[in-house]
């Protein structure tokens, strides 16, 4: 599992292996083995929502469920939901995304 923010994000998403976290989430996926991304970002809803729905729709990726991290004050950031962290791994470790991804 991967704690992501949104430059990790972005780098994931257009193939940038430049850091130590990009190139471990490139051998994973050379070998066919999930990539569980718990997304916390304050661009989660506007800059990287276009990368986040890229990594959704390739093979191997799989995101604990997420939530808008306070629609009052931060409206575009979102901050994954720690008490689906185990399960997210279970079900990616069997190729299924949990759902729902955005609560």
């Amino acid at each position: 599992m991967l704690l992501v923010r949104g430059n990790t994000i972005s780098r994931l998403a257009t193939d940038i292996t430049d850091n130590t976290a990009t190139v471990a989430v490139k051998i994973y996926l050379k070998r066919e083995k999930p990539v569980v991304l718990a997304v916390s970002t304050g661009t989660g809803l506007s800059d990287n929502a276009e990368n986040i729905g890229k990594l959704l729709n390739r093979k191997n990726y799989y995101f604990v469920p997420f939530r808008q991290n306070n629609p009052i004050t931060k409206p575009r950031s979102i901050a994954y939901e720690p008490e689906y962290i185990v399960k997210t791994i279970k079900y990616a470790l069997d190729k299924e995304q949990i759902s729902p991804i955005l609560l």
